[in-house]
């Protein structure tokens, strides 16, 4: 007599133990992933679009276009979320294509060169990393740091040209650079995060970007790393972005 031995995921379960059981042809396995990303998914796709009936098409086809990856082969290895958010700002931005509701955008090719965004990737839908990300994650930022890194990254002009300008000494100039393109790493990787309900981990998730580079403070190092001893579903965000974080300079 044959016997059915059914894996048992439980939320200690990392996502890259369950993409193994996908791979290998658990689509209950793949159930679980939609139960523990959709929430966040839907809130992704709202960002794009504010009709009930697009985000639920394109939250459906993200996660059928990542499952058809997956068992091609391809797709994501462990940050799963990273990879699903990819493919929904994708999906909205083709929606939006059809609905003729979107303008014309810039090139984001000027936004990646700030980032120092390396985008090799054999998969089709990474090597078109984030575009949209980026670009957000630009906007969010100070006028005055836009303007630095505008000037320093995309007109390739000198610290001693844009100085007179912004009012800085060159050395100021170089400064305010540094720090702005930390910043847009940063703002980057925010990106890659969904609202978190859980009240426990509201005050560490903003840090996560700050952990994931290495620039928290003493005290907020101390605290991100005591909350994570504990948390297990930060800890899948700081692995997603450390993911992310792995394709920037």
């Amino acid at each position: 007599m044959n016997e059915t031995h059914t894996k048992v995921w439980t939320d200690s379960s990392s996502d890259a133990e369950i993409i193994v059981a996908v791979r290998e042809g658990d689509r209950d396995a793949y159930r679980i992933l939609f139960e523990r990303h959709a929430a966040a998914a839907r809130r992704v796709a709202f960002a794009y679009t504010s009709v009930p009936s697009d985000v639920d098409d394109i939250v459906a086809d993200a996660f059928e276009s990542v499952l058809r990856a997956l068992q091609g082969g391809s797709g994501p290895s462990e940050a799963f979320r990273a990879y699903l958010f990819t493919v929904i700002r994708r999906n909205a931005r083709d929606v939006k294509r059809r609905a003729e509701r979107l303008r014309p955008c810039e090139d984001m090719a000027v936004h990646d060169e700030v980032l120092g965004h390396q985008a090799a990737s054999s998969d089709p839908t990474m090597a078109k990393f984030e575009h949209s990300a980026v670009a957000e994650a630009f906007a969010s930022l100070p006028e005055r740091w836009q303007i630095v890194l505008w000037y320093t990254e995309v007109e390739k002009r000198t610290p001693a040209e844009i100085a007179p300008g912004l009012g800085l000494t060159p050395n100021g100039v170089a400064a305010l650079a540094y720090r702005a393109r930390e910043a847009l790493r940063q703002a980057y990787l925010q990106e890659h995060l969904a609202e978190v309900d859980d009240a426990t981990c509201l005050a560490v998730v903003e840090d996560l970007p700050g952990f994931v580079r290495g620039s928290l403070t003493r005290r907020d190092l101390e605290f991100v790393t005591a909350h994570l001893r504990g948390c297990e579903k930060c800890r899948r965000l700081v692995a997603e972005l450390e993911d992310v974080n792995a394709m920037l300079h």
